[in-house]
Formats: structure tokens, C-alpha cells, sequence
């Protein structure tokens, strides 16, 4: 479920920062997030792999909103001043 979140903040994402030019210095995050979501659903679905997929999920869930939280904060920081 934390994966499915995920995809479409990712995909935002991706679409935001090839609108600026490229990565930057935010390319890292992207690239782990993306790597955590696609480990979340390779990884078997077995009852005792449940921990890690869902470890794996919400650590690739966070590196998405990471960005996308970090514009928010700047930019409420900018308006505020």
C-alpha cells in the first residue's frame, strides 16, 4: 500500500525536476527512492519477508517526500520573511 502512495509522488517528481534541466542535486534521492519502491515489490511475498518489504516501502515513500516537503518548507520560508 505504502508503494502504491509512492508511485505517483515519484512519477511528479521525475516530471518536476527533467521540467528544470535534470536532477541536480536532488538526482540521489530520486534515484533511491525509486530503487526502494522497486526492491519493496521484487522482494517475495512471503509472510516472513513482510517486514522488509514494508521497511523497504516506507524508507522509498520517505526519500519521495523528501524533496517534495524540503520546496514546500523553502517556499513557506520565503513568503513568511
Amino acid at each position: 500500500m505504502t508503494s502504491l502512495l509512492g508511485l505517483p509522488f515519484l512519477v511528479w517528481e521525475y516530471i518536476w525536476f527533467r521540467s528544470e534541466d535534470g536532477l541536480g542535486a536532488l538526482g540521489g534521492i530520486f534515484y533511491w527512492s525509486s530503487g526502494l519502491l522497486a526492491l519493496s515489490w521484487a522482494l517475495p511475498h512471503r509472510r516472513a519477508l513482510r517486514t522488509p518489504r514494508m521497511l523497504a516501502a516506507g524508507a522509498g515513500l520517505g526519500c519521495v517526500l523528501l524533496p517534495i516537503l524540503f520546496a514546500l518548507a523553502l517556499g513557506a520560508a520565503m513568503s513568511g520573511g
